[in-house]
């Protein structure tokens, strides 16, 4: 077994990362990221060599691991060590106790990973206007709760925000944002936080429309009234798959906390096979 330790990704873990998942883990290769480098050459590396794949880290860390160890057709361990650690809270892994408790126990089941434009991720992808929200959400809710971040956050970006025209499944439709989900989220909104399964074949897609009358007002409104499923500019739905096509271009994609530059066609969809996961199951 090797476990790639990304010491960065935040405190869950302690002082030494490195040092408790090897106590921990006495058998086990256990190596660690400071940062420096290239983090998906590593975990290749460790991948080659191994027949179970570790990685300890927040969910960017964990979603390039996923990645590698889906290409190499090995089970997955997760130990969250970073700030938020969206994946494994799903899972039901708190903690590193409870991994390392998994993994001895072999307790294993099969989890879906999603993809957009060829990359996989674990949690979520989004375009348009979803990342400058979700980032500026954050920087607000600690001071004045999540859903209050959350509609002053959605009027800064609107107010600023430039939509883009895209075509969804076909359909020409201009857009300031789309937000994908890799299986159902809860609740509904724009505020999606958690999954009750991780194998359901859906992606959770929402987005918010641009070519309604007023649409900026309209979505304002129903947020303040608590309306929003009912709101003509919010759409959501699921669905195995969608198709997008940029009539603007490339476009800048977001996944699991990483931007990068995609294609001006591209698909969101899963991966036919599932990966593997140690976590505490259950029927």
């Amino acid at each position: 077994m090797a476990v790639v330790v990304n010491s960065g990704a935040g405190s869950a873990l302690g002082a030494d990362p490195v040092h408790a998942l090897r106590e921990a883990l006495p058998e086990a290769q256990v190596v660690g990221y400071e940062g420096d480098g290239d983090l998906l050459a590593l975990l290749e590396s460790a991948a080659e060599a191994a027949s179970i794949l570790g990685v300890a880290g927040g969910d960017g860390s964990l979603n390039a691991g996923a990645g590698v160890a889906h290409r190499h057709g090995l089970p997955l361990m997760v130990v969250p060590a970073g700030t938020l650690n969206h994946f494994c809270r799903d899972l039901g892994v708190e903690s590193m106790a409870d991994a390392v408790k998994a993994l001895e126990q072999g307790e294993i089941g099969a989890v879906d990973l999603a993809c957009i434009d060829g990359r996989p991720f674990l949690n979520t992808a989004s375009f348009g206007s979803y990342v400058e929200l979700v980032d500026a959400r954050e920087r607000l809710e600690n001071r004045i709760g999540k859903w209050p971040a959350m509609m002053v956050a959605l009027v800064g970006v609107l107010h600023r925000g430039v939509p883009i025209e895209v075509e969804l499944d076909g359909k020409r439709r201009r857009i300031w944002m789309a937000f994908v989900g890799n299986c159902r989220y809860h609740p509904s909104g724009f505020a999606p936080s958690w999954r009750a399964r991780l194998d359901d074949g859906q992606l959770d897609i929402r987005v918010v429309d641009a070519d309604e009358p007023w649409a900026r007002g309209r979505l304002i409104l129903a947020l303040i009234t608590g309306r929003l499923g009912r709101c003509r500019v919010y759409e959501q739905r699921c669905a195995p798959e969608l198709r997008v096509r940029s009539l603007g271009g490339p476009m800048r994609l977001a996944l699991d906390g990483e931007t990068f530059s995609g294609g001006e066609a591209f698909v969101v969809s899963k991966f036919d096979r599932r990966l593997e996961v140690y976590a505490p199951f259950r029927d």
